[in-house]
């Protein structure tokens, strides 16, 4: 078997390709308002549209890698993803880019738990939170490099080719998965479990898609109906899922604690990195009216901080340990982003672009630290399940938080009557995703002080 690093490195590939595909596109999010005719923040939809995709195929991702095969599952994943950016870059309106990233969340639903899958079943636990660190390190290259070349694309030549940026990384990732991913899958795979999908499915997209229509004017009745369906069909699958004996959604994993626990703090702090990715390309080029290229130069500094972080977290974590640094660093993290909310054109641009990799280097620790931890007390067989039910929930909180990041700035357009947010309005929006990753200060505290000290190594005093 390939050593655990080329593995990780290999499955990084397609979540490079990932990564920089979301970064560049919010760079490009006004210019393509512009094009299409509505609100630059309306368009929260086109990111939305694809972590809808993402919470509703992904707990059926583990099912298939079990049944067809990871690596077969895995180059499946990477064709969809590519036939989705192609589509985007083709997109003439609002619903056809909606369309388009579907399809891509759809291949990435399957590229981000079947690849963590492959990882954790090839690795063993001493060896883990190392592993982690060599996955993300190069999907963390992404988001370093999409805001600026992003900003490039759209300043000196069209938006749409942002899209087709991934075409020669996803073919590279193709040859790649194929020399060296070994097929991996169940001897007795589990059920298709049809209905459990199909009411989980119906439930997360219309929940997620009803919170999105509650900050477009004229579409509260919808937006309500959506959700109450959603609340519905989530309260039958709930039921279902207790009397199913391999539900798709495995709820009895809330019953190991620190998969429990880092579910719940995990989401809440990703709430605020979803607005945050999403905010701040738009204040910089509506509030501050700086040229998509600027705004890209300078919302790397998240990514860069974040990339620096990865070589020191699992000494941060052997000398803490993992509760120490969820409580402390998560309140740093979360003030942090209070602070991106106080930006204002006056400020020099090196000052923003230090606090951004502060801020960048404090929430990859604080990621790091719930990736890994959720999985210490895990079984090996039970992996499939566990890292489909956390790559749902992290998607849907992701999208959640740009959903609320968009409402708030919905809502301040409304009251003040103009066309365009104000910085005003984004201080307020980062102010209140701010108060979500701060409530889960509570639930890192419930962490035992020994929590993952396997595979931290850390000793306490």
């Amino acid at each position: 078997m390939p050593n655990y690093r080329l593995i990780a490195l290999i499955i990084a590939s397609a979540l490079f390709m990932e990564q920089m595909d979301a970064t560049v596109l919010t760079t490009a999010l006004p210019a393509m308002a512009q094009d299409f005719g509505v609100q630059a923040p309306s368009m929260s939809i086109a990111l939305t549209s694809y972590l809808l995709a993402l919470a509703i195929f992904i707990p059926a991702s583990g099912r298939l890698a079990d049944r067809f095969g990871s690596r077969t599952m895995f180059e499946v994943a990477i064709v969809l993803f590519l036939i989705g950016s192609v589509l985007c870059g083709q997109a003439t309106s609002v619903a056809f880019i909606v369309a388009a990233r579907f399809i891509q969340g759809f291949g990435g639903a399957m590229m981000i738990p079947i690849g963590r899958l492959v990882l954790l079943r090839s690795v063993d636990k001493r060896n883990m939170i190392s592993a982690m660190s060599w996955l993300i390190m190069p999907a963390m290259i992404g988001p370093l490099i999409g805001p600026p070349l992003g900003g490039f694309i759209v300043t000196y030549f069209n938006w749409r080719w942002i899209f087709y940026l991934n075409l020669p990384i996803g073919f590279l990732g193709l040859v790649l998965v194929r020399i060296f991913i070994e097929q991996v899958r169940e001897n007795e795979p589990r059920t298709a479990g049809f209905i459990g999908f199909l009411l989980s499915g119906l439930s997360l997209g219309c929940l997620l898609f009803g919170f999105e229509m509650s900050s477009w004017p004229g579409q509260a009745e919808l937006s309500i109906a959506l959700m109450s369906i959603g609340l519905m069909s989530g309260f039958i699958y709930v039921r279902y899922a207790r009397s199913h004996s391999d539900p798709v959604l495995d709820l009895s994993l809330m019953a190991v604690r620190s998969f429990q626990l880092s579910v719940i703090a995990g989401s809440l702090t990703r709430v605020t990195q979803g607005a945050q990715a999403f905010l701040l390309p738009l204040m910089l080029q509506l509030a501050f009216g700086l040229s998509a290229a600027s705004s890209g130069t300078i919302t790397i500094g998240s990514a860069v901080g974040a990339l620096a972080m990865k070589g020191l977290a699992p000494r941060l974590l052997r000398g803490f340990g993992f509760r120490n640094n969820l409580i402390f660093n998560g309140v740093a993290a979360s003030l942090g982003y209070a602070i991106c909310g106080f930006f204002r054109p006056g400020w020099p641009e090196p000052l923003i672009f230090g606090i951004l990799i502060v801020c960048g280097t404090f929430m990859s620790l604080q990621f790091t630290a719930y990736n890994t931890i959720a999985y210490a007390e895990i079984p090996r067989e039970r992996m499939s399940a566990a890292t489909s039910f956390y790559a749902t929930f992290q998607q849907l909180t992701l999208s959640l938080g740009i959903c609320a990041g968009s409402a708030v700035l919905q809502f301040g357009m409304l009251v003040s009557g103009g066309q365009t947010p104000a910085a005003q309005q984004f201080t307020w929006a980062f102010l209140a995703v701010t108060m979500i990753s701060l409530a889960a200060t509570y639930w890192n505290w419930k962490f035992a002080a020994d929590a993952g000290a396997e595979l931290s190594g850390h000793v306490q005093s």
